[in-house]
């Protein structure tokens, strides 16, 4: 791929505003995992309440990004961003000045899904500036903005232990802003737009099989992702007894490889196939999980989280190298449908850990079924291979690298097994 032209095709400043905007709102997003250990120490939560606390706005982000893709499309993503990060700031306010029980952050955290939703507007305003042949690498670009968790993970815990938690949600809001002032100046509406759905248009891509495949996918890939980012923190926090700074910078430490690595994904999509890169993924870190499950001593656990993550982030990029290849026009409102699955998954996460936790006293069994769920996705992915290679377009089947069991086998696809 050569550089120019990669540049030459698309809007780059749109592309840098969308990562920025994903950025700073994927931070406030997750921003209660890395506080969960001091905001459990003042409402003496159980580790049940633990998890919720931490999956509650992962929920939100869920419920939220159908809506700002839905306006996405109506408004135009750059409008939608602007309404999406003005509203980011509200419950930090609220957090800031009114927060003090339990219930409280519960509220909060819904609200925080605000932030989480920016994914249905970051990546369509990327993706719409350019052609297919770089959509796995656009897309990823952009969804590094995921790279925010790292900004929480690192500096909240710090903040709060130098200024108080409170104050750690009002410091929060100052990169917000300054984000809010430079997608206004940074990001266009890509001309290549079609017109706005229309609710029979919409119903027909909810019947659609592979919409549901899509979004099952994206809830192991971006949900795995998430819903550990936001409760490693106190995983490592409980279970191996360190500080609330050490267990963030730990939680660091592993998210760095599911950040990075997106982009890594969504390139090595554009070469291999998302299909091929996705299975051997899910297979992966399905591996990884199971050996996390067995709680070794603390380097090989974060060593196999490290590596889990790392998957769990190249396999984002993959899911959307598939999405524009199956459903090239409407990328918006399946990004917001898609986004909100992958919401759906981190909520999951933290929200089982955290009841098998208070159920057995160990995290064993909560690990030990997620690894179980993730062998079981890509033997799902793996027999499907077979009905899109059939199914979708000659042309996109080949950019996604789509091959069924059957031929991996020997016997031609579109033949019968006497």
């Amino acid at each position: 791929m050569k550089k120019s032209k990669f540049m030459e095709s698309g809007h780059f400043p749109t592309l840098i505003a969308a990562f920025l905007y994903f950025d700073v709102s994927f931070m406030v997003w997750v921003l209660l995992g890395p506080l969960a250990p001091f905001l459990s120490e003042m409402l003496k939560l159980t580790p049940y309440q633990k998890g919720l606390l931490t999956a509650i706005p992962l929920l939100g982000g869920a419920l939220f990004r159908p809506v700002l893709g839905f306006l996405g499309e109506r408004v135009g993503e750059r409008r939608t961003g602007l309404l999406g990060l003005a509203l980011t700031l509200l419950p930090l306010i609220l957090a800031w000045r009114f927060a003090h029980t339990a219930a409280h952050f519960y509220f909060l955290g819904l609200l925080l899904g605000v932030a989480g939703a920016s994914f249905a507007v970051a990546l369509p305003i990327a993706g719409r500036w350019y052609p297919p042949e770089y959509q796995g690498l656009v897309m990823g670009i952009a969804g590094a903005g995921n790279s925010g968790t790292l900004i929480a993970t690192l500096f909240a815990p710090r903040l709060a232990q130098k200024f108080g938690w409170a104050n750690t949600f009002a410091l929060a809001m100052l990169p917000v802003i300054v984000v809010l002032v430079l997608f206004a100046l940074l990001a266009k509406d890509s001309p290549r737009r079609s017109e706005p759905p229309k609710w029979k248009a919409i119903a027909a891509i909810l019947r659609e099989p592979d919409t549901v495949w899509f979004c099952f996918f994206y809830s192991f890939t971006f949900g795995g992702f998430v819903g550990m980012a936001s409760f490693l923190t106190t995983f490592f926090h409980d279970q191996y007894g360190l500080s609330k700074v050490r267990a963030g910078d730990f939680t660091t430490i592993v998210v760095l490889a599911g950040s990075f690595l997106r982009p890594v994904g969504g390139w090595l999509s554009d070469k291999i196939g998302g299909y091929r890169l996705l299975l051997l993924l899910l297979a992966g870190v399905g591996g990884c999980l199971g050996g996390v499950g067995r709680l070794p001593v603390l380097s090989l656990e974060v060593m196999l989280l490290f590596l889990a993550m790392g998957m769990m982030g190249m396999g984002n990029g993959a899911v959307f190298q598939l999405l524009p290849q199956r459903f090239p026009e409407r990328v918006g409102i399946l990004t917001g449908l898609v986004g909100a699955a992958g919401g759906l998954g981190g909520f999951f996460l933290p929200f089982i850990l955290g009841a098998i936790k208070q159920r057995t006293g160990q995290y064993s069994g909560g690990l030990f079924l997620f690894a179980a769920a993730f062998f079981a996705a890509a033997l799902i992915l793996l027999q499907l291979g077979t009905k899109w290679r059939t199914s979708w377009q000659e042309e996109s089947a080949e950019r996604a690298g789509i091959f069924s069991y059957r031929s991996l086998a020997g016997t031609p696809v579109g033949e019968t097994v006497e």
